[in-house]
Order: structure tokens, then sequence, then C-alpha cells
């Protein structure tokens, strides 16, 4: 199965770029946005010089539960960078969620309380809100978190959206908040 088709069969329509988008970011980029695929997984990332930004990362089910997943985190955590990726609020109809989050957690990865991320998504016209989880090397800040997601937003997910989409995904300053004074509830309490 092509890489494409792994992804879009697991992911929701609303988090999905398109594969003409994602191929347009590889091409047009490929000093900081990589594909690593294998038979059982598919990672889509951004590197940065002091962050990473883990776009997609897809286990089969038939390879859950057999390390790969932590292998491919591992890899990207000897880089010895900040590690941040969007994942949807717990969905209890959707035990993958939950199971998404322990994954996460056993990895040492933190929720960010401060950042807020909420997009409207062009296929779906929902606005569709996820949460943002990193992994630190050096106890880095929330608002390191927060200028790498607004870097990614502004790069990664609104490039060349027009071409692609017909239409403009709305500007980062409505899609990505960071606010200390109203910390939400840490995700991983939900597990």
């Amino acid at each position: 199965m092509h890489w494409y088709e792994k992804l879009n069969e697991y992911f929701p329509i609303e988090e999905m770029k398109s594969q003409e988008h994602m191929e347009a970011l590889l091409a047009d980029f490929p000093e900081i946005y990589y594909k690593d695929e294998g038979k059982h997984h598919v990672l889509m990332y951004a590197e940065a010089e002091d962050f990473i930004f883990i776009d997609y990362l897809f286990v089969s089910g038939e390879s859950r539960g057999q390390g790969l997943g932590h292998k491919l985190l591992e890899k990207l955590k000897e880089k010895g960078k900040p590690i941040i990726l969007e994942v949807e609020p717990v969905n209890y109809k959707d035990s993958d969620t939950k199971k998404r989050l322990k994954f996460y957690k056993r990895e040492g990865f933190q929720h960010a309380k401060t950042v807020g991320y909420r997009r409207r998504s062009l296929a779906t016209k929902e606005v569709n809100e996820m949460e943002i989880l990193y992994w630190s090397p050096n106890d880095e800040s929330e608002e390191l978190v927060y200028e790498a997601l607004v870097r990614t937003y502004e790069k990664i997910h609104t490039y060349r959206d027009r071409d692609f989409y017909g239409q403009s995904y709305e500007p980062v300053e409505q899609a990505v908040q960071f606010d200390t004074a109203n910390e939400k509830k840490d995700i991983f309490d939900e597990i």
C-alpha cells in the first residue's frame, strides 16, 4: 500500500493534508521535511535547527506493541531537540485516542497546557481542536513549544494552501494561542 493511503486510512480527514501538499513539502523543503517509511510504518516530520515536529506517525495494527513506534521516536530523540506533535483529545468512543496518549506518556511526552491549537478543516469546514504534546531533552519551556508550533503552522501546515485546497487556512494568531493565565487540564489525567 502507498504511504499516503496508509496515512489516509488511519488519520481523520480533518487532520490530513492532501497528497499534493505533502509531496510538495517533500520536494520543496528536502532540508527540513522528511518521510521515513517502512512496510509497517510511515513517519512524516519537519526538523528545524531547534526542534522536530512530528506531522504524522503511523504504525500498522499488526506491528503495534512490538516496539516499532518506540524505535522511531528514539531515532528522533537522539537528535537532542525538543519534539512536538498534535494529538486529538481523548474520545471515549475511539479507544485509539486513549492508547495513543498512553504511548506518548510512556515515551516521556508532556502536555503543553498553555498552548492551544484550533484550526478549521478545509475538508469538513469543522473547527478541529488538537492538544499539543512535547518531549524535551533539556526542560524547555512551553513558550518554545508555542513558538515552534507557530513556525510549523506558517511553514508547513499552510504552505501553498490556496494552491492545494482553493482557499487559505485562518491566520496563525487565530489558530495557535499561548495563554499562561488559563492553563488547560493535563490531558494525561484523562487516561
